[in-house]
């Protein structure tokens, strides 16, 4: 077979419709990409060379051009998330530079950006849309953050620090990815798993096979803990051995800030670049340069929220740990006096468990996947009135796990679809969970008929496997995460923008995206809702009345340690991109310690080496804008707020809110500024009044 053929039959060139995971292979990405690019480049010298300052002559050209990168660069960036392998990071990292250069290029392209400012001035640009106008508005600012105006020797310095810092961020979170894997503490005796739960020992005892140990059982060991969070967390919080939870925790906080994985050389070569970048542009910093294309007006406005916040959180926190000393202290615990770090999450869940009689274990058997699937189903279709249905086998998937669904409107026309990947691999999937973009909505034209694209969405979680024959038992926090990826997914899916480059969550500004996904997390404590899912998976029974009671009480528990704990990472990114220069008298980690003094209760420990593995700002795209959680979380509780107004048990006004926000929210994305979006659902511009009381820190406010 001649190395053509090879070619064009090579799955990830199909350029459009589902992608077919089960047909790619590592060593089809750099043919692949050498064929794309090559085509992608011959492609923008022909829209250069006949640009016109219209929406069909500039615009649909664009698109066209920009989807056929998406998809193929998608499926591997979506690859390397959740089936990573030395053979597929090869690949990547050798066509990663080509892909960025070539994003470069198209961003810096004078002849398009001309264009694009022609099109905003001339007689044309009254007859668009809102939504058209905002993506002529955003191409233009994107241009000038790309580097457009620049020339010369600063235009090869920019071009060369973008090139540096996309292999940077990919080399963090392998690193990351690594350091997680590389450690683990393989149990063998009964005391060494005191404490630990059933769900726990099925899991490490899973481990331990999967790692050579045929013969290991969740009574008779060995049981292998890892650092990955569905191991990390529950041994945490249950094991009695201090000595093994100081191990463990210590090994956790300085992953990957060491030896061949070290992240900290990394992390100063990124904030060095990031500044210079910012500096390239015009700005005073790259937090400036960050906020150029938020909803936050400012790096002040920033600080102001995060001050707020902080005021209120910080003496809640100090009762919540002078709380949990005393109690400690009535258990008889010798450490009482001297609670470390290892202690804290051992004694919350002890206190948690006294305060409100219950264990996070307690509830797992009632929140099986399926049924919990079930009960956001009910909820999104009473909210916004559309029907999830299975569509299982009617697209290809990267792992047996992977489920595939559509989304129906009240006509029971398809208007989305998404796939599933629910349960953590460690060896080959990065943890954490996340929504992301398959397929983008738009219209598309072909031989003279228009149609509509259908947006796909991917959501992804890691949550504690199917074991030994029982269903996927989740933690209501495990819950809590699906519920917030699908809201994400409802604002890609739900959208009715049918210009990709404003639909779905495309051109949403940054610290707005997490809206619909902290929006839907309330919903959980919502008393139908709940219920609606909550069933024994054994039995069938409903979750016993008692726990529901507990569950809204142990919301809030520590809710003040917790909110304090994002605003620790917030200022401390804010602050390593806006004053921290790199060379000075403060490393980043001595910038992390002196914000700690005010942003935790108890110090890190001096070799709490947190930022090595803060993928957020180093390997994602969280840079400058960890504050976007606090900030949207502000307008979640606020959105939720109009159900709680228009009254919760009240059926009818439940269904006409919800559809107002299906209207607004969901179905406007990125076709006018969040702020409108907002205020057009809510009648005003948000307040933080509600956040504060959902998280039960009102009355400290002052």
């Amino acid at each position: 077979m001649n190395a053509n053929a090879t070619i064009s039959q090579n799955p990830l060139l199909k350029g459009a419709g589902l992608p077919p995971f089960t047909e790619v292979k590592p060593e089809q990405v750099v043919p692949a990409f050498q064929q794309l690019l090559a085509e992608l480049d011959a492609e923008l010298a022909t829209i250069e060379t006949n640009v016109q300052p219209t929406w069909s002559g500039l615009v649909e050209p664009l698109d066209k051009l920009t989807e056929r990168l998406s998809w193929s660069w998608g499926i591997v960036n979506h690859l390397m998330g959740v089936k990573n392998s030395p053979e597929l990071r090869e690949a990547f990292e050798a066509v990663q530079p080509e892909v960025v250069q070539f994003i470069t290029k198209l961003g810096q392209s004078q002849p398009v950006y001309n264009a694009f400012k022609a099109l905003r001035s001339s007689d044309a640009w009254n007859s668009l849309e809102p939504a058209q106008q905002r993506i002529v508005e955003a191409a233009i600012r994107d241009a000038e953050l790309s580097g457009v105006g620049l020339q010369g020797e600063a235009r090869e310095r920019f071009n060369a620090i973008q090139m540096e810092l996309a292999e940077l961020s990919t080399k963090f979170s392998n690193h990351v990815l690594d350091a997680t894997k590389a450690f683990s503490l393989t149990l063998t005796n009964k005391e060494e798993i005191d404490g630990l739960p059933q769900s726990l020992l099925s899991l490490a005892a899973q481990a331990a096979r999967a790692a050579g140990e045929e013969n290991a059982t969740p009574e008779n060991g060995p049981w292998r803990i890892t650092l990955d969070f569905p191991s990390y967390g529950p041994f945490m919080q249950h094991s009695t051995r201090r000595d093994l939870r100081e191990k463990l925790y210590k090994a956790f906080i300085s992953r990957a800030a060491s030896g061949d994985l070290d992240n900290n050389p990394l992390i100063n070569r990124i904030l060095e670049l990031r500044q210079e970048l910012a500096g390239l542009l015009g700005f005073e910093n790259f937090a400036e340069l960050s906020l150029a294309s938020k909803m936050a007006p400012n790096v002040k406005a920033v600080e102001a929220l995060l001050e707020e916040l902080r005021r209120v959180s910080y003496d809640a926190a100090v009762k919540d740990l002078e709380a949990l000393k005393a109690f400690a202290l009535s258990k008889g615990a010798k450490e009482a006096e001297d609670l470390k770090h290892w202690d804290i999450s051992f004694w919350a869940e002890r206190q948690r468990e006294e305060k409100f009689a219950f264990t996070a274990e307690e509830l797992r058997p009632y929140f099986p996947l399926p049924q919990v699937l079930n009960g956001l189903f009910g909820l999104v279709k009473r909210l916004f009135g559309v029907n999830v249905t299975s569509a299982d086998g009617q697209a290809p998937v990267w792992h047996e796990d992977v489920r595939y669904f559509q989304i129906a409107d009240e006509t029971g026309a398809p208007i989305a679809y998404f796939y599933l990947d629910p349960y953590s691999r460690p060896a080959e999937k990065r943890g954490g969970a996340w929504m992301d973009v398959c397929i983008h909505r738009g219209k598309t034209s072909e031989n003279g008929a228009t149609s509509i694209r259908l947006p796909v969405a991917y959501l992804v979680c890691n949550q504690t496997p199917p074991i030994d024959g029982k269903p996927s038992l989740m933690t209501f926090n495990e819950v809590e995460t699906l519920f917030h990826e699908f809201g994400h997914g409802l604002q890609h899916m739900l959208t009715k923008v049918d210009y990709t480059g404003a639909a779905g969550i495309n051109n949403i500004e940054w610290d707005a995206v997490e809206l619909p996904s902290q929006f839907m997390e309330n919903w959980c404590y919502e008393r139908p809702t709940l219920f609606g899912m909550a069933k024994h998976y054994e039995t069938g029974e409903p979750l016993p009345e008692h726990y529901y009671h507990k569950l809204i009480a142990a919301r809030n528990y520590m809710s003040g340690s917790g909110m304090l704990r994002q605003l620790h990472f917030s200022i401390v990114d804010l602050e390593l991109h806006s004053r921290y220069r790199s060379g000075g008298d403060e490393t980043p980690a001595d910038v992390r310690h002196r914000i700690a003094k005010t942003t935790t209760v108890l110090p890190p420990l001096p070799e709490d080496a947190f930022l090595c593995a803060f993928g957020h700002i180093f390997g994602g795209g969280y840079a400058a804008g960890y504050y976007s959680y606090k900030w949207a979380e502000v307008l979640s509780a606020d959105a939720f707020a109009a159900f709680e107004e228009a009254g919760l048990e009240n059926e009818e006004a439940i269904k006409t809110t919800g559809r107002r926000y299906r209207d607004t929210v969901l179905a406007l994305g990125g076709s006018r500024h969040p702020m409108e979006v907002f205020k057009t659902f809510r009648g005003r511009e948000p307040s933080t009044t509600p956040l504060l009381r959902h998280n039960g820190l009102a009355a400290t406010a002052r």
